[in-house]
């Protein structure tokens, strides 16, 4: 057990204080803001620890006798009051100095995909086009969850829509999640930056078969991605889905949801 704990993969995980491997351009600045935060907590503990272990020694019991009681002690309440307020000003400002870079949109990605969240998969429309036809799709089902594939060092921006009910599209290796309302938007770009296959999942509990909400992410080279989108063309998967046409529909059930 002990040797299991000096492996590399190991060693590296706890250097990243239990973030995932990160495989998006978005990467760096999450994990300095997280481990930041992390110092941050472990520096307030221990002086919090070292004054509770200060006043237990110093005024610990000595005899019978009341200590003598102190009404007022103005420059103590001037430090508590003022030290949450620099710690809460320090980890804000970083939290938005990061947030800008995390969320940065340059408006000229390489590939844009619609991403649909609705009871209970992901539909992925890709934008490209293909073999001169405007835009493929593919999606998934209960028994068969979706496959997003995406093209390595290319910057990808994602659009978020649902039909039904909220949602939230996360891939944790990307270090970035954002919601699917119903009726807005959601717009976020990334690029990602290592090939492989990663887990995705859907955040937000939105029912019934929340847990089913999952899929893989496929990030290859370019020409790999080409040949995929091809091979969806070719099965006639052109143009968009826009997800379930009843929003309380289980597909590939044929059931309303609750029903058994």
């Amino acid at each position: 057990m002990l040797l299991t704990g000096c492996s590399s993969e190991t060693n590296a995980q706890w250097k990243r204080l239990g973030l995932p491997e990160g495989a998006s351009d978005r990467t760096e600045a999450v994990r300095s803001l997280w481990i930041g935060a992390w110092i941050a907590a472990l520096v307030v503990g221990v002086m919090v620890w070292g004054l509770i272990l200060f006043a237990v020694v110093r005024y610990r019991r000595r005899s019978e006798d009341a200590p003598r009681q102190t009404r007022y002690n103005l420059p103590l309440e001037v430090l508590y009051t003022l030290a949450p307020f620099a710690i809460i000003g320090v980890l804000f400002f970083y939290t938005v100095e990061h947030g800008n870079v995390i969320t940065k949109n340059s408006g000229a990605s390489t590939h844009q995909i619609n991403v649909v969240g609705q009871q209970w998969q992901w539909t992925f429309n890709y934008k490209d086009t293909v073999d001169g036809q405007q835009g493929v799709w593919e999606t998934g089902t209960l028994d068969q969850p979706a496959e997003l594939v995406l093209p390595v060092n290319e910057s990808v921006e994602f659009e978020l829509t649902s039909p039904d009910v909220i949602h939230s599209f996360w891939v944790p290796a990307f270090y970035f999640k954002l919601d699917v309302i119903p009726g807005r938007t959601g717009k976020f770009e990334l690029t990602p930056t290592k090939t492989g296959t990663f887990a995705g999942k859907c955040a937000e509990l939105c029912g019934l078969y929340h847990s089913r909400m999952v899929f893989t992410v496929r990030v290859v080279t370019a020409d790999e991605y080409q040949a995929h989108l091809r091979e969806l063309a070719a099965k006639g998967q052109t143009g968009a889905a826009t997800g379930g046409q009843d929003a309380t529909t289980i597909p590939g059930h044929g059931e309303q949801e609750g029903e058994k």
